[in-house]
């Protein structure tokens, strides 16, 4: 620098020497002296033309006189030497300072070497090198220091990478930090500033990593893994966050389970490479599933979202007993909060999801043609289903109800249909032979009551059916806690043990039968059962006075329940419908939305076996006539009811077609059913096994029916009621017109008419021996005692049968003796002595072949002999007393009884009173 200006000095005193050849010394000195302003002398300077600090040659004489005008002016070339000389002497001082500057600064250059000089000669230089190298090493320390936390921070991604393999996400998350944090205090070095950005781009990796360990707990809940996954995101400050991924990745676990377990199926049965199933939507999909798998597909699904609501289950109750043992802050506490009505929220949101991929998969298969049992599994698991959904948010399940609700509808309509028709094929190729039973049968050993002992299938609420005497129940979240699946049993949900209610050969064993002959005259268990049978079937009530032995034993004569074991008496067709209404009730059990539907069903399958018996055997336009009234209107509304909602009458075009769909043909007797001969007493055996099995299925249904008003809706609970009062209430009712005819047939009451009628009743003296004609009559009834015991040799005839029997016989016969006396034109009052003597005798004998009492229409006969002796203004009121007499037979009285007694006006009045009555018939 110093050298640069000693430069430009020496060059513009070159100039000035220059100038100084046009400017005396004198001069100079004058313009020293001048005083000049620094300002001014700056400008003066400013002001000289840059040529003349060009170069050592420049001519400035030359230059000067070449700027000469053509024309001088002494004037103006003074005033322009004067600038000159002002200028050459403003650059002469400043030349001059400079110089004494020079001067200065070589004094002080040379002080300064003498004092460096005195300092090297006081100072040793191993002292300035100690003081150097101590310095040095402080810097060097800091500086390893520094590297070496840089080594480990560049070293930190190998351990990073360790962690997260070790899924140690809050020891990678808590160094990830730690080394931020680091990184952070050496930024001013370039190495540093790049870890810093890659530290974070390991963060964010860590974070996805995490997202992923959080989407496995959604399967698979593991309490350590959760743990570590909730320890992480506390240390991220993103609990909340995780709470809303957690519900997120819950809803695709859902889809994508459904959807891998279905497309397995669907691709396993298409038996192909191809890939469109996977392309397709859920639904679509689910309708590509074939009903051979439907059942092992659907079981697994349910299975696969059972593991995904037991992890949400268990997700809720680590954050329960994490919330408990931690004491958390104000803030934390809002967290927690945040946390809680998320996990509730979700709950149904998820059992939501968990339905609609369910129906989806329910609807997308017409389930109308699966056998009975195949569709039996599918309730079950769906209603095991909706009872996990029930323990899980305590939801009623309404998006399954109304899926399986339809298929159940949709199927139980094909599939009672097809029982129906079923049920009139059995019926038309039924023999009535007696299904041989063990008399100790009962419908709970049937595969299909087995509910009624215990609980059969998973689906029945444990409250309802208690499988242990643990009075705590344990949800199915307890109980599958730690391992299995409550839809493992599903598969395998079939009865195992066989039945045994079959009899061998109509007997249970010889020595039972045996027993049953050598205990009939001894204080036994069969006497007991006597005791108990001999009720009145119409009333209910048991004899007002005590059965003595000697009654039983004499009972031997119209008994005729001790030949075979007292087994119930029913057929194949019989079993057949209670194994049905087994099933139908099996399907209420576990789907309640169709109770009523089902119920309608099962009663359709009592109207119709009760509407083929009554057909079969009962209907008969003989008795309409007989006024002994042998079909009740309670029986007779029955019938007409069944007759115009389930009887499709042939040839009938009226009605709604698909009204008519769900009606049944009339059904017909087999042609291998003799029910015309003689010899089999007109059918008694197959009556009796088809009437008596009716009864049997009446008392089935009884012992049903706090069941079924269980099941029962409370607003249809009415319908149930009625059908029960009205209908399965009148079996036994059907005993009347269906022996009847055996009784009108079995007994020749015609050739007692015309035996009574070669009587002579207007006879004079009082009779000791009676007619004839009640010989016959008793003669009659023993062969019929007879036959009766011929036939219980095929059948069984339990003891309101043979009673129903010998009624209608001694009714019949009983009717036939007034009808008889009736006919009489001539009487005299030994004559009707005559007539109580013989009825007398045919009571006693008649007392000796039948324990039925009171003798049945007694009352009848006696009164109406006892009317002959009446008077005239008596038997004007007997007429409208006694209106179960007809016409004739209180014609008969007036005429025959009253007529010579008196006279012609009076007979005429009491003929006009009888025509007058109408007479109900009977």
């Amino acid at each position: 620098m110093v050298r640069d200006s000693l430069k430009t000095s020496v060059k513009t005193s070159k100039q000035l020497v220059c100038l100084s050849i046009c400017i005396s010394q004198e001069e100079l000195r004058e313009l020293r002296d001048q005083a000049i302003d620094p300002q001014a002398e700056q400008e003066l300077i400013d002001s000289i033309e840059e040529v003349y600090f060009s170069s050592d040659s420049f001519d400035m004489v030359q230059f000067e006189l070449g700027k000469l005008p053509p024309d001088l002016n002494l004037q103006d070339l003074e005033e322009y030497r004067d600038k000159l000389k002002r200028q050459q002497a403003a650059e002469l001082e400043r030349v001059t300072s400079l110089q004494t500057n020079l001067q200065l600064a070589a004094v002080i250059c040379t002080n300064a070497r003498r004092q460096l000089s005195f300092a090297k000669e006081g100072f040793t230089e191993a002292s300035l090198g100690l003081l150097a190298n101590q310095r040095r090493r402080h810097l060097l320390t800091g500086l390893l220091k520094s590297l070496r936390t840089i080594k480990t921070l560049q070293r930190t991604d190998v351990r990073l990478s360790e962690m997260l393999e070790e899924e140690d996400y809050p020891g990678a998350i808590q160094l990830c930090l730690e080394c931020q944090k680091a990184a952070s205090t050496f930024k001013h070095y370039s190495c540093i500033s790049e870890l810093n950005s890659k530290l974070q781009d390991t963060l964010e990796q860590i974070e996805e990593q995490l997202d992923v360990a959080l989407s496995k707990t959604c399967k698979h809940f593991d309490v350590s893994h959760y743990t570590k996954v909730q320890l992480a995101y506390t240390l991220l400050g993103k609990t909340q966050t995780a709470m809303d991924q957690l519900h997120m990745h819950f809803t695709q676990a859902i889809h994508n389970t459904v959807f891998q377990v279905v497309l397995g199926y669907v691709e396993l049965c298409a038996g192909n490479a191809d890939t469109k199933f996977q392309k397709m939507q859920y639904k679509d999909l689910c309708t590509h599933i074939t009903p051979d798998s439907y059942i092992p597909c659907l079981t697994d699904l349910c299975k696969a979202l059972w593991e995904v609501m037991l992890s949400y289950y268990r997700t809720m109750q680590w954050h329960e007993e994490h919330d408990k043992e931690e004491v958390v802050d104000a803030g934390s506490t809002v967290g927690r909060s945040y946390v809680k009505k998320k996990l509730e929220h979700g709950l149904s949101r998820i059992w939501q999801d968990v339905q609609l991929k369910v129906k989806a998969y329910l609807l997308g298969t017409d389930m109308s043609n699966f056998k009975y049992d195949d569709f039996i599994v599918v309730l079950d698991v769906v209603s095991r289903l909706m009872q996990v959904g029930e323990e899980f948010c305590s939801s009623k399940s309404e998006v399954l109800q109304e899926s399986i609700k339809r298929q159940s509808v949709n199927y139980f309509k094909t599939y009672h249909r097809t029982r129906l028709e079923e049920l009139r094929m059995f019926l038309e190729n039924e023999t009535w032979e007696l299904c041989p039973v063990k008399s100790n049968f009962s419908i709970t050993q049937l595969h299909e009551f087995g509910f009624m002992g215990q609980c059969r299938s998973p689906s029945v609420s444990p409250s309802r059916h208690p499988a242990t005497s643990d009075p705590v129940q344990l949800s199915l979240f307890e109980q599958y806690l730690h391992g299995g699946n409550p839809f493992e049993m599903q598969i395998d949900n079939k009865e195992e043990d066989t039945e045994d209610v079959l009899a061998s050969n109509g007997y249970e064993s010889d020595e039972l039968e045996k027993s049953v002959y050598q205990d009939y005259d001894s204080d036994s268990d069969v006497a007991e059962e006597l005791k108990q049978d001999y009720v009145d079937e119409q009333t209910g009530d048991a004899p007002t006075k005590s059965v003595s032995k000697e009654t039983l034993r004499s009972r031997k004569k119209s008994d005729y329940n001790l030949n075979k074991a007292n087994a119930p008496i029913l057929t194949n067709t019989t079993l057949n419908v209670i194994r049905l209404v087994g099933k139908y009730i099996q399907m209420m059990n576990i789907l309640k939305p169709i109770a009523f539907d089902v119920i309608h069903c099962v009663s359709q399958l009592f109207d119709y076996y009760l509407y083929a018996v009554y057909t079969f055997f009962g209907r008969n336009d003989m008795y309409e006539s007989s006024g002994l009234g042998l079909i009740s209107s309670r029986l007779r509304t029955t019938l007409n009811r069944i007759q115009e909602s389930l009887i499709d009458v042939v040839g009938s075009s009226h009605g709604p077609t698909e009204e008519r769909k769900e009606k049944v043909p009339s059904p017909h007797l087999s042609q291998l059913v003799v029910l015309t001969s003689g010899g089999t007493l007109y059918g008694l055996a197959e009556r009796v096994v088809a009437t008596e099995s009716l009864v049997f299925l009446a008392e089935q249904f009884e012992l049903l029916q706090p069941h079924l008003d269980t099941m029962m809706p409370p607003a249809k609970k009415p319908f149930l009621q009625q059908f029960y009062s009205q209908t399965v209430s009148t079996a036994s009712e059907l005993r009347k017109p269906t022996y009847w005819i055996v009784a009108a047939k079995a007994i020749d009451y015609e050739q007692m008419l015309l035996l009574m009628a070669g009587v002579k009743w207007d006879i004079k003296e009082i009779m000791s021996q009676h007619n004839v004609y009640v010989d016959v009559l008793l003669k009659e009834f023993e062969q019929f005692n007879k036959r009766l015991g011929d036939v219980s040799r095929q059948v069984r005839i339990p003891l309101p049968v043979s009673n129903v029997l010998w009624e209608h016989c001694i009714r019949l016969a009983n009717r036939t003796l007034v009808e008889g006396y009736a006919n009489v034109k001539k009487c005299s009052n030994e004559g009707r002595a005559l007539m109580q003597l013989d009825f007398q005798q045919f009571l006693m004998k008649l007392e000796k072949l039948t324990d039925l009492r009171p003798i049945p229409d007694k009352e009848f006969v006696e009164t109406y002999i006892k009317a002959y002796y009446l008077t005239e203004n008596d038997m004007e009121q007997f007429i409208k007393n006694h209106r179960e007499y007809s016409m004739k037979q209180l014609a008969n009285l007036v005429n025959v009884c009253l007529g010579s007694h008196i006279n012609k006006k009076a007979r005429q009045k009491l003929l006009a009173a009888i025509d007058d009555i109408d007479r109900p018939k009977r």
